[in-house]
């Protein structure tokens, strides 16, 4: 099956009547990719709250927001989309002060354990939210690319789909991480493993391992290797070390996903040099077609975050049949990220003596 490299879809349709958006967090993510988002969409964000009130008032300088909340219950009352953008320790007592059909954005993950996403997940359910949590990476404009690609059948049946990082991301920048017992698999790897039940489903099992590394003593982990059980036709591995430190020769981030017809090789160039990044790319080959770079129009940040925003937004109001992301998916993601803490913490099958 022959294709054209400039004609798969890139991202998200627009609600038609955006209503503003109230955020509550004022944290890195916020300003890094939130709030550049919705300059680049055109949302109105409403206001913002924080409980380090300068923090609040140094973004809303920054980003022209009128308004900067003096309390939660404040915040919490204005007519708005909220997107709750705060450390997962924070998140039920946040959830838990918003009014009853809020339609709401979590920040991932959901909770700190999958018993803490059980209490979000029934306190959504008990408020009847509309709520969705911010796995941008399904909306990240290279992986909306590989979707449209796969949808269309260039790929046949999946049989192998892989995640490959050795890259130096800056722990420094992420000093909520050092307070976690849990960390890599929970902040990170938990957009790969998300992204891998998008594609294929649930996995029957997994076999995960967590680890330190010397240069980040004060971190639970920071390089993870999982395997997911698809049965015995799929692969699904994820290699990521996080604490390459020689240079970008030998660097990468890539995802190689095959089937019996064709395969996609995906750079997450965000990863590289983070946060600057470096090229996000996707290149496909076919039977019928040899290996041709695709047209990728934006970047994971900020792009993603429209089509996160845009996907909970049109849904409320029924412009979307379906809800990408919704709290109910996102608690089968936080199942998954119980299951490899649950394997890394057997130690693997003792070798025979």
């Amino acid at each position: 099956m022959r294709f054209d490299p400039e004609q798969f879809r890139q991202g998200w349709e627009m609600p038609t009547r955006p209503r503003p958006i109230v955020i509550i967090g004022a944290g890195g993510i916020v300003r890094d990719a939130h709030l550049p988002a919705y300059k680049k969409a055109g949302f109105k964000v409403a206001g913002l709250f924080d409980v380090n009130r300068e923090h609040a008032d140094a973004l809303a300088r920054d980003f022209s927001i009128e308004r900067v909340f003096g309390s939660m219950p404040e915040a919490a009352a204005a007519d708005a989309v909220f997107d709750v953008a705060v450390p997962p320790e924070f998140e039920f007592d946040v959830l838990s002060q918003l009014p009853d059909r809020a339609v709401v954005l979590m920040q991932k993950p959901m909770g700190t354990d999958l018993a803490d996403a059980r209490r979000i997940r029934d306190l959504c359910r008990s408020k009847n939210f509309t709520a969705a949590v911010n796995f941008q990476l399904r909306f990240s404009p290279m992986m909306m690319v590989v979707r449209d690609a796969i949808n269309r059948g260039l790929l046949g049946k999946l049989v192998d789909v892989e995640f490959h990082l050795n890259i130096r991301t800056p722990w420094e920048l992420f000093p909520f991480v050092k307070k976690l017992k849990r960390a890599e698999i929970l902040v990170h790897t938990v957009h790969h493993l998300d992204f891998c039940r998008s594609l294929l489903g649930e996995p029957s099992g997994v076999y995960a391992r967590t680890l330190q590394h010397p240069s980040f003593p004060d971190f639970q982990s920071t390089k993870t290797s999982v395997i997911l059980n698809y049965g015995n036709m799929t692969r699904c591995v994820l290699s990521i070390n996080h604490n390459y430190e020689f240079g970008p020769t030998h660097e990468a981030a890539d995802v190689s996903i095959q089937g019996t017809e064709g395969a996609l090789r995906v750079s997450l160039g965000l990863l590289m040099d983070y946060p600057h990044g470096k090229p996000e790319t996707v290149e496909l080959a076919t039977k019928d077609q040899p290996w041709t770079q695709l047209k990728v129009d934006g970047r994971w940040f900020p792009d993603a975050f429209i089509g996160t925003m845009s996907n909970l937004q049109r849904f409320a109001v029924r412009e979307d049949e379906k809800l990408v992301s919704s709290f109910e998916d996102a608690f089968q993601t936080m199942a998954v990220v119980e299951a490899c803490y649950q394997s890394d913490a057997t130690g693997g099958t003792p070798v025979p003596q």
